[in-house]
């Protein structure tokens, strides 16, 4: 799985090599971890964007995981060479259709790497979470993706 992800993301880096870095628009990848599948971000603002995934969580719960988040971006914090490294933070929901369709709030906190020459972020971030439906408990999610951003 790991091959297949950096063979992904080396494929991605050598056919944009040229493009402009992206901290704006649409942006369409795939996250690893808990969950697994396709996320989305569409930038809103110059420090906020709404992100999600359609995913397959693989807990003690297998099932379709499905979410969206408001996220707030400090890029002052991390000072990197090139590209910027912003650290996020946000609230979101999530869906989790399972035998028992659950229901929870999100909190990600996030580090998401902005190349300086190519349309492509890298995220790592972890996720606690409240479930509300069908019961009230405490979960941890997290993830390490990457995204391209469309022009």
């Amino acid at each position: 799985m790991f091959r297949s992800i950096m063979v992904f993301v080396l494929t991605a880096v050598l056919l944009c090599g040229t493009a402009e870095a992206k901290d704006s628009g649409f942006g369409l990848g795939i996250i690893v971890g808990e969950p697994t599948g396709l996320s989305a971000k569409l930038w809103t603002g110059n420090s906020t964007a709404i992100d999600g995934a359609v995913a397959w969580s693989f807990g003690k719960d297998s099932a379709l995981h499905l979410h969206a988040d408001y996220l707030f971006y400090n890029f002052n914090l991390f000072k990197v060479e090139e590209g910027k490294l912003p650290l996020y933070y946000g609230i979101g929901g999530r869906i989790k259709l399972a035998d028992d369709m659950k229901v929870g709030v999100r909190i990600p906190v996030g580090i998401n790497y902005i190349f300086a020459k190519t349309p492509l972020d890298i995220f790592l971030e972890i996720v606690p979470m409240l479930e509300l439906v069908p019961r009230t408990e405490f979960n941890l999610n997290g993830g390490i993706g990457i995204r391209y951003f469309f022009k």
